[in-house]
């Protein structure tokens, strides 16, 4: 059963008291002194990790506010639709990892915006996911469908996540670096790979069509 829209608006945390003894504390207590250098990296890592996400976008009349909490490996992610001619549900949905940003656009030009999400993978891979939804005229929404990169062996090669994802213009875009054999996690040589797509209509919906792909 869907929850009230205001059960699920979500509020920033507040810090942890001096009393909590958070992971990275833990760390360098157990730590050498010479590891203490890299503290920064891991000190980022554990912000994000637990920064709430929550935002507004509007386009085209139509509102989206996009909440998760990103305090775990998987989170749920929220999307309440405002504005919609027939159908104002709200959409809730499993991501795997933490969502770090969401943009509205109106990719195919018809006057109805669609709302994108970006999501990265909690880890050393950090490999990223989109969830994106079309608002059908201005109607209700429905799900715009990715097809997965490692089903396009061409532009798939060297990729080994790091991605982002973001919209210039028309087109939505992901880009990534491009590891090489023996590239270490931190140590990608094989430059940035940059894919763009289009917003199309599928068979049963929408979806992404790639168009371009550079390489630099």
């Amino acid at each position: 059963m869907l929850q009230n829209p205001q059960s699920l608006k979500l509020r920033k945390r507040s810090p942890a008291s001096g009393r909590t003894v958070t992971k990275l504390q833990r760390l360098k207590a157990c730590l050498p002194a010479t590891a203490l250098l890299f503290l920064p990296l891991f000190a980022n890592a554990e912000a994000d990790h637990r920064q709430e996400f929550d935002k507004t976008l509007k386009l085209d009349g139509i509102t989206f506010h996009v909440t998760c909490p990103n305090n775990s490996s998987l989170n749920k992610l929220t999307i309440t639709p405002k504005g919609l001619k027939k159908d104002n549900s709200i959409i809730a949905e499993e991501v795997d990892g933490t969502v770090y940003e969401a943009e509205v656009a109106d990719l195919n030009r018809d006057n109805s915006p669609e709302i994108y999400v970006f999501a990265a993978s909690v880890g050393s891979g950090s490999y990223g996911s989109l969830i994106a939804y079309n608002a059908n005229h201005g109607k209700s929404l429905s799900e715009i469908y990715l097809p997965p990169l490692e089903d396009d062996k061409v532009n798939a090669r060297g990729y080994m996540g790091h991605d982002k994802f973001f919209i210039s213009g028309n087109h939505l875009v992901r880009s990534f670096p491009v590891y090489k054999d023996g590239d270490s996690n931190a140590g990608p040589s094989g430059g940035t790979r940059r894919l763009e797509y289009k917003l199309v209509p599928g068979e049963t919906g929408w979806q992404l069509k790639l168009v371009k792909s550079s390489s630099r």
